[in-house]
C-alpha cells in the first residue's frame, strides 16, 4: 500500500514548530549561561523544555516548579520571572498609549503576555475613564486551575471608587482552551447587571489561553 502523502501546509506548520523550538531552546541556553554551569546549561534548558513547554510556560511556571528542575538556582529563576515582568510592563505600556477600543489587537497583545501562560485561573478587571483608557488594571482574584471566585459587588465598587466609566473582564484558562464555560457566562451577566444600575458600561469580557483568546462582544454574549 502506498503512503498518503502529507499536505504541503502541514509539513510547513511542522517544520516552522521544529524551527520555533530550536530557537527557544538557543534563547533559553544564553539566558542559562551566567547562572547555570556551561556543562549544565544545554541539559538544564532541554529539561525546562521538556518539563513546560515553551518559553512562555517557563517563565511564567511557579517557583515551586522551577525548583525541582536540577541544577536551576535561584538567580536563574529570579532571570526567568524579570524577563517575564518585562514583557508584561511593554506590552501593558503600548495598550495604555491610546483608548483601548481603538487599539484592541494592543490591548489582546498585552492580556496574552499576562495570562496566557499561567498555570492558575486568574481574573483581571481593567478600568477605564469616559475617553476609554486605561485607569487601572487589578488583579480580582486569583483561583485554581479551573476557577476564581468573582464577586460582582466587589468588581462594581471598585469601579465606583476608581470614579471608572467603563471596564473590561479578563481572566485566563489553564486549559489553554479559551472557549466560554457556563459559569463564566452566568458571572459576566451578574457584573452587567450589577454595572447597570450605576451606568457603567461593561466592553467586553476576554477570556485568554493558550490557544487563543475569546471576546464576549465578538460572540454576541454581550
Amino acid at each position: 500500500m502506498n503512503p498518503i502523502p502529507c499536505h504541503p501546509q502541514i509539513v510547513q506548520q511542522a517544520e516552522a514548530s521544529t524551527l520555533a523550538s530550536k530557537e527557544d531552546r538557543a534563547l533559553l541556553r544564553l539566558l542559562l549561561d551566567r547562572s547555570v554551569q556551561n556543562t549544565d546549561a544545554e541539559r538544564v534548558a532541554d529539561e525546562l523544555i521538556d518539563r513546560f513547554g515553551g518559553l512562555g510556560d517557563i517563565v511564567a511556571a511557579e517557583v515551586v516548579e522551577l525548583v525541582r528542575i536540577r541544577g536551576l538556582g535561584p538567580t536563574a529563576i529570579l532571570d526567568f520571572k524579570l524577563v517575564r515582568e518585562l514583557s508584561v510592563r511593554l506590552t501593558r505600556s503600548t495598550a495604555c498609549e491610546r483608548p483601548v477600543l481603538s487599539s484592541w489587537s494592543a490591548l489582546l497583545a498585552y492580556v496574552r503576555v499576562a495570562l496566557a501562560h499561567l498555570p492558575r485561573e486568574q481574573f483581571r478587571a481593567l478600568y477605564l475613564d469616559r475617553r476609554n483608557i486605561l485607569l487601572r488594571d487589578e488583579l480580582v482574584a486569583d483561583g485554581s486551575v479551573d476557577h476564581a471566585p468573582v464577586y460582582p459587588r466587589e468588581v462594581i465598587r471598585r469601579a465606583l471608587e476608581l470614579s471608572a466609566s467603563a471596564l473590561i473582564l479578563v481572566h485566563n484558562h489553564p486549559s489553554g482552551d479559551p472557549s466560554p464555560s457556563q459559569a463564566d457566562i452566568s458571572m459576566t451577566r451578574q457584573v452587567m447587571d450589577a454595572a447597570r444600575v450605576f451606568s457603567l458600561q461593561v466592553h467586553d469580557h476576554i477570556i485568554v489561553g493558550r490557544e487563543g483568546t475569546a471576546s464576549f462582544r465578538a460572540l454576541g454574549l454581550i
